[in-house]
């Protein structure tokens, strides 16, 4: 079902002539009618030279795929293809073989179409002598070459692009049902286009359809042909696979796989942009069509497609694959948003997270991010349902190791309420945990909303305080508050008396938030589960916001204004 998504998704793509595909031309081989040899000019101009290594220009060039064997292209290729020119460490002998290759394609295509640009680039083959004439002192033998008669690319002439198309497609050979198409053509034994951008992946392209080793091999049935797929549907799909990760809009990178978004029929609606960098306004957008009842958006049922692709060895892996309709992604990306609304550190609408630093709050860097946390992620924002309790154990885990102050960012504890909320089948009234809940007497809560406070005590009485209770007591506070809280609420009243001294404003505002909490509170839990853990990560999030909202700076500007 992937292969064929995707080639119903090539029919909508202005693709390339059959075989071509984008390459880069360093060097164009002038000449003029007669195939006289006019000089080789940068294709990218003067002005790119010497400014680092310049691989050309990108055109549409004819292409095949190659690895060890002696392949030629047409009219386009490596020095030691068009000119017989290798580099220090080719042999002689296989350099010759390459060139003889090249010109004996050049004759075919020049017997069958008669053109008359071909016809001139094999006359300055046939008296062409490697080494015989001076070549631009930055000439790389690995760059591409192609040829250009009076100012014209005989690779863009139609006729020329005709007999590409015949010739690297098989006309001979046992047909088959194409799996894709279901006509009977002879099946590509090795599939046309590569698949290139892969995360950790080979950069010239991997196969993702293909059998080097017997174990994969069935019935007697090598390489590609394990699935037989005519060329003209393994071409389509390589490409539309292509344009797809090449499309900031229809992809997404994430660790170790690149996630693929289209639909069947064309759609203003971009996915992988409002996943990676969700704009207010679109969002608001996709809330206010949601679940206002929309029902032009609610029962769209334009076929929508999502995949996963990694790399492996020298293969593509699909490690997901999702087949819906964009009314059902509409509404779980809007719920997706929904569950993650959170006010930010001074206490205001925050803006909408993307999926990466959601992903990124549960590890210390991004290369010890495993796959696993954004597909999860990425599975809540299309299919809906819970985030599994892994995510929050990673979360909670991520929070108390952390060194500085920030143990509970904005998107750490947007992941945590995402997971306690995604949970639970239905929510009660008002239960959405954006911001503080000066209401909910949950004692996990409660305890973080009183470690918060503990906290601002102490630096409103300690300004410039290098170390926290809460860099000291964050991890035994949140998982055995009864081990701790008798000891902190101790130590706060030598700060609340400093502070009835010398700050009497905030003395006063800080014990009545302290005796607020407190009045919840009969007694202090001994051990907190997960879950209960997730809730005293927001009540302390809550809580430090509720204490600066308003201030935009933070405490020291709360302390001037009181």
């Amino acid at each position: 079902m992937l292969l064929e998504s995707l080639r119903e998704y090539s029919h909508r793509l202005d693709l390339p002539p059959v075989m071509y595909l984008p390459t880069p031309i360093r060097w164009f081989i002038d000449l003029d009618r007669q195939g006289n040899l006019l000089g080789l000019v940068s294709a990218t101009g003067p002005e790119a030279r010497g400014k680092g290594r310049d691989r050309g220009k990108i055109i549409y060039a004819p292409n095949i795929v190659r690895s060890s064997g002696v392949k030629a292209k047409l009219l386009a290729d490596k020095a030691d293809y068009v000119l017989g020119l290798g580099d220090e460490k080719s042999k002689p002998e296989r350099v010759k073989e390459c060139h003889q290759a090249f010109i004996a394609l050049i004759h075919q295509c020049a017997a069958a179409t008669n053109n008359k640009s071909v016809q001139a680039v094999l006359r300055f083959l046939e008296n062409w002598e490697p080494g015989t004439a001076p070549l631009p002192d930055d000439f790389n033998p690995a760059d591409n070459l192609t040829f250009r008669v009076d100012g014209h690319l005989p690779i863009e002439d139609p006729d020329v692009q005709s007999f590409w198309a015949d010739y690297t497609s098989p006309q001979e050979g046992q047909a088959t049902t194409c799996l894709l198409c279901g006509q009977k053509k002879p099946p590509a034994e090795r599939h046309p286009v590569k698949i290139k951008g892969i995360p950790g992946g080979q950069t010239s392209g991997m196969a993702l359809v293909s059998a080097n080793n017997a174990a994969f091999e069935s019935y007697g049935l090598k390489a590609s042909l394990i699935a037989p797929i005519c060329y003209d549907c393994a071409e389509r799909y390589g490409k539309a696979a292509n344009a797809l990760i090449e499309n900031d809009a229809t992809h997404l990178r994430l660790g170790s796989c690149v996630y693929l978004f289209w639909t069947r029929e064309p759609s203003n609606f971009s996915i992988g942009s409002m996943l990676s960098d969700p704009q207010p306004e679109d969002i608001k957008a996709l809330l206010a069509s949601v679940y206002s009842g929309h029902q032009a958006d609610l029962e769209d049922t334009n076929p929508f497609y999502a995949t996963a692709l990694a790399s492996s060895g020298g293969r593509v892996a699909v490690r997901d694959w999702l087949e819906t309709t964009l009314g059902d992604v509409k509404r779980n990306l809007g719920r997706y948003f929904l569950l993650q609304r959170l006010v930010d550190a001074n206490g205001q609408e925050g803006p909408p997270l993307g999926l990466y630093p959601l992903a990124l709050a549960t590890v210390r860097e991004a290369k010890d991010l495993p796959p696993t946390t954004p597909k999860a992620l990425l599975q809540l924002a299309l299919k809906g349902g819970p985030l599994p309790p892994w995510l929050l154990y990673e979360a909670l885990k991520r929070a108390r190791a952390e060194q500085d102050r920030q143990k509970i960012t904005r998107p750490r504890a947007a992941l945590i309420k995402m997971v306690l909320l995604s949970q639970k089948p239905y929510l009660p009234e008002g239960f959405t945990l954006e911001k503080l809940d000066s209401t909910n007497q949950n004692p996990a809560y409660l305890c973080g909303r009183l470690l918060a406070i503990l906290e601002g005590i102490q630096k409103s009485a300690l300004p410039g305080v290098k170390a926290t209770i809460v860099d000291r007591f964050y991890g035994t506070a949140s998982t055995a508050p009864a081990a701790v809280f008798s000891r902190l609420l101790r130590g706060s009243q030598s700060h609340l008396g400093k502070l009835r001294k010398e700050k009497a404003g905030l003395y006063y505002r800080w014990q009545q938030s302290l005796e607020r909490v407190m009045a919840g509170l009969t007694s202090f839990p001994s051990i907190l589960t997960l879950e209960e853990q997730g809730y005293f990560a927001l009540g302390y999030y809550h809580q430090r916001a509720a204490n600066w909202e308003g201030t935009g700076s933070g405490e020291e500007e709360k302390e001037a204004q009181a």
